[in-house]
């Protein structure tokens, strides 16, 4: 979304930096200057939308997060539920295997009650050949001497036959009982193993929802944190918009007071690099000589990273690194477009230069304080400030840029300040 943020249009500067370049402004100039103010103002009316856009977006992620995050809480409850579950249905087949235990010992007191009548029938089948043959109740019955020993005959047969039949019904009962009381616990741990299994086939698909709740999550909050940025972008590239509008006012009620202006910042330059003062009272070391053509190098020290791929972005300037009080000086003649104090910068100076007919913007950040305000007209070699260690900075340090044309958030301007200076 980035990519959507309108640079500053590199014509817009011309108006003010034109300034530097004649000793006075003729109306046509001024009219021009005014036209581009108004294009200012109108660009920033377009950034202030963009502002109001992502402002939206970010409250609208911020809704579908805190639906998301019900929606997992309610996830979680289910799962939560469903291990309570699991648990209780392990509970119950280990429950469920001790009763089968248990029936194994029942099973095993059957089967020997079930062998021991067979035992005794098959005694008594023994008995039964041994005294007869294929004799019959009946036979038996019509053998009998008399009356009384008839009687006596029928009261045996009946003890027997009931015997008999008392026998083999509790062998038919106790067979019955075996085979239900077998069919029953079968049927109770098949149950049991299949609930278990749905209850964590349904666990393992909430687990894969709340998994993907997760990456939906991490993915609106890395679209709201990069929303976030492009607000900040926006913001910034607004307040820069801003500053320029006042930039270029300031150029129109200058006027004839500029080029006096430019030359008394020029004595001050001189005379600061000749007693080696802040102008403030502060001790600090040399600045650095002035050097002829356009521009002079803004700082002493060395080169500690040069413009191109850092840590997988793309560093837009470079770094100076110098051990104490070391003045910072603007590379041109120019106008401070904005002197301000960046979350990524630090205390930080933009300077607006037209150089034979070119504009440039330089850029100086990471500064411990700053000389300069909004609207000043500098020198080439004027102290704006002191090289520091604020914002994103790892260690004291000057960040400097050269952009061909307008700073833009997107630093599609940005050129190699090697090209122009020397370190």
């Amino acid at each position: 979304m980035k990519k959507k943020i309108v640079a500053i249009n590199t014509t817009i500067m011309l108006g003010l930096s034109s300034i530097l370049a004649v000793p006075g402004v003729d109306a046509q100039s001024i009219q021009d200057m005014k036209e581009k103010k108004e294009a200012i103002q109108e660009k920033r009316s377009g950034v202030e939308s963009g502002i109001h856009n992502a402002e939206q977006t970010i409250k609208k992620l911020q809704g579908q997060q805190e639906s998301l995050e019900d929606q997992i809480s309610h996830i979680e409850n289910e799962i939560s539920d469903s291990e309570a579950k699991i648990k209780e249905k392990d509970i119950q087949i280990k429950e469920t295997e001790a009763e089968i235990e248990k029936l194994k010992e029942e099973i095993a007191i059957l089967i020997e009650r079930i062998e021991k009548r067979n035992e005794l029938l098959k005694e008594r089948a023994v008995s039964f050949q041994e005294s007869g043959g294929d004799v019959s109740y009946l036979e038996v019955l019509l053998g009998s001497s008399s009356f009384s020993d008839f009687v006596g005959r029928v009261n045996a047969v009946a003890t027997i036959v009931e015997a008999d039949r008392e026998i083999l019904e509790q062998h038919e009962a106790d067979k019955k009982e075996l085979e239900e009381s077998q069919n029953a616990v079968e049927q109770k741990m098949a149950d049991l193993q299949n609930m278990l299994a749905e209850l964590k086939q349904m666990q393992a698909g909430l687990t894969k929802q709340k998994q993907q709740k997760d990456a939906l999550m991490a993915k609106l909050e890395a679209e709201e944190e990069h929303t976030h940025d492009l607000k900040m972008g926006l913001q910034e590239e607004s307040e820069n918009l801003t500053a320029q509008a006042s930039a270029i006012q300031k150029a129109i009620e200058l006027e004839q007071s500029r080029r006096a202006e430019l030359e008394a910042a020029r004595k001050r330059a001189a005379a600061e690099a000749r007693s080696g003062s802040g102008g403030g009272g502060e001790s600090v070391s040399a600045a650095p000589k002035i050097s002829s053509g356009a521009f002079t190098n803004p700082s002493a020290g060395r080169l500690t990273s040069p413009m191109g791929p850092r840590g997988g972005r793309q560093h837009a300037g470079i770094d100076i690194a110098k051990a104490g009080a070391v003045p910072i000086v603007s590379a041109a003649d120019g106008v401070v477009m904005r002197a301000y104090f960046s979350q990524s910068y630090g205390n930080c100076v933009m300077i607006t230069h037209s150089i034979n007919g070119q504009q440039y913007t330089t850029l100086y950040a990471h500064l411990r304080s700053m000389n300069v305000s909004n609207g000043q007209v500098v020198a080439k070699g004027q102290k704006i400030g002191i090289m520091g260690n604020t914002g994103a900075s790892r260690g004291q340090h000057l960040h400097f840029e050269i952009h061909k044309g307008s700073w833009n958030v997107s630093k599609s301007n940005a050129v190699n300040p090697l090209n122009y200076v020397s370190y």
